[in-house]
């Protein structure tokens, strides 16, 4: 019975890798094309990228070569499709551009990832019995969150460092209709000054003059505070079906797809 149990499972396991494999494949082809169209158009920083792309498809295999980690196939599929999705078609296609909440969902699957990683490691230091821990679920769960939010709150600093001192706008700006601050207060008190309805702003620098329509220009602050808000929705997601697993440790379970775990 057991050994029959036991050929099932092996079974499904092959069957999992395959389809991570294929869908390998699949993105990997895609991105060697994209590579050799960015060469051939002389676009030499997008094939940096593609070049960068195909290097993170192989993180996930050297984490489990290395630590000696199985990473269940689900959540290595989710992160191949997070970097293609983030590389290719963000960064490349101009999907960040295109579609409104590109950047949104993306950030949120970062959040998910991040929240894998650091709970998922906690939780395999809290297993090994020669460290004698004995952390509770709950802990381990707080834990992941908050790795999750410190990887967000640093990548959102180095958004702001691109910005700042080179001149990107990875904290995409947004037309906002109303502000509100005590900088327009012309008699220095610290009351907030609103002017809501803007219809529209004029920028004039070095002899230049710019229009912007229907609004103010935000410089990023609402880029930040949504990606850091989306961060800890998915960061909080994963802690919660973590924290579910560690309780009852059923590995037919949803959650169990999504757990990183020693190799037997």
């Amino acid at each position: 019975m057991q050994k029959e149990k036991l050929i099932t499972k092996l079974k499904k396991e092959i069957k999992l890798h395959k389809r991570a494999f294929i869908i390998y494949i699949i993105l990997r082809l895609l991105v060697i094309i994209t590579l050799v169209l960015q060469l051939l158009n002389g676009n030499y920083e997008n094939a940096f990228l593609c070049i960068l792309t195909l290097v993170l498809f192989l993180i996930p295999s050297l984490i489990e070569l290395r630590f000696k980690i199985e990473m269940p196939e689900t959540l290595e599929i989710i992160i191949f499709l997070f970097i293609f999705a983030a590389e290719i078609l963000g960064e490349i296609q101009n999907f960040y551009n295109v579609f409104t909440n590109w950047d949104t969902i993306l950030h949120t699957m970062n959040g998910f990832l991040c929240a894998a990683i650091g709970f998922s490691l906690i939780d395999i230091l809290n297993r090994i019995e020669k460290l004698h821990w004995n952390l509770s679920p709950l802990f381990v769960a707080i834990v992941g969150f908050c790795f999750s939010m410190t990887i967000g709150v640093l990548w959102e600093f180095f958004e702001y460092g691109v910005d700042k001192y080179l001149g990107y706008d990875m904290q995409k700006d947004q037309i906002v209709t109303k502000i509100s601050s005590v900088s327009l207060n012309e008699d220095g008190q610290n009351i907030p000054i609103k002017i809501e309805n803007i219809d529209e702003t004029i920028i004039i620098a070095a002899g230049n003059s710019f229009t912007i329509k229907n609004g103010y220009l935000d410089i990023g602050l609402n880029d930040t505070m949504a990606d850091l808000f989306v961060n800890f929705l998915g960061a909080l997601i994963y802690c919660v079906i973590g924290y579910i697993y560690v309780k009852r440790r059923d590995d037919n379970s949803l959650a169990h797809k999504f757990i990183l775990k020693i190799k037997e």
